[in-house]
């Protein structure tokens, strides 16, 4: 008779413990970078999706902007040019008004006051002013004035009043007809520079002309 014993049953191990996955460590090591992110820079920009997912962007000076970023357009300069100041003409120009009212310089010669003129024998420019009315009714002239000036520093002359320059006109100009003033200003021998002023009724803009006399 054989003594056989049963042999013991092999004691039983606990079950092996579970690898680390590494997507978990790619998720921990990406919030760590951004919580690196966030305390390198200070600032984080959140956007919010309609499908609820979070962007985080970091914000630096190298950032791309994202889609819900706007850029301002640059303003264009004004092509416009910019008004200066009245406009300037030469003597020998025509000045025309939106009233269609027209002023004009004609006849320049050089001379010299008598000794019954004032100023007295002073060296003169003497000219025509010239003005048309067509305006469709008639042109107050009794406030017509005429300034002028001489040199490049625009130095004031004085009006010569002589046999035949007694100054402006004193009537109304009726539409469809013109008026020549003889006019002359202080103008001395060695200048060649001069500016005149015309009002042609104390109401419109002043007409600038301005060249050189021989």
């Amino acid at each position: 008779m054989n003594d056989t014993t049963p042999t013991p049953p092999m004691p039983s191990f606990p079950p092996p413990v579970p690898k680390k996955s590494r997507t978990n460590r790619v998720i921990i090591g990406s919030a760590a970078a951004v919580v690196a992110a966030v305390i390198g820079t200070g600032i984080v920009v959140v956007n919010s999706r309609e499908d609820g997912a979070h962007e985080n962007t970091s914000v630096g000076s190298t950032a791309t902007p994202s889609a819900d970023s706007v850029t301002a357009a640059e303003e264009e300069p004004d092509s416009q040019p910019t008004d200066t100041g009245p406009q300037v003409f030469g003597l020998d120009d025509v000045v025309t008004y939106e009233n269609h009212v027209e002023v004009s310089l004609s006849k320049f010669a050089r001379g010299t006051s008598s000794s019954y003129a004032s100023p007295e024998r002073t060296p003169y420019v003497k000219f025509v002013v010239k003005v048309k009315n067509d305006s469709g009714k008639p042109l107050d002239t009794t406030l017509f004035s005429v300034s002028c000036s001489y040199g490049q520093d625009g130095k004031s002359a004085e009006p010569i009043f002589d046999d035949g320059l007694d100054g402006g006109p004193e009537t109304k100009l009726l539409s469809g007809r013109s008026i020549n003033v003889p006019w002359a200003c202080e103008f001395p021998k060695g200048e060649a520079t001069l500016q005149v002023e015309v009002d042609a009724n104390g109401e419109s803009e002043t007409a600038i002309f301005t060249g050189d006399v021989k």
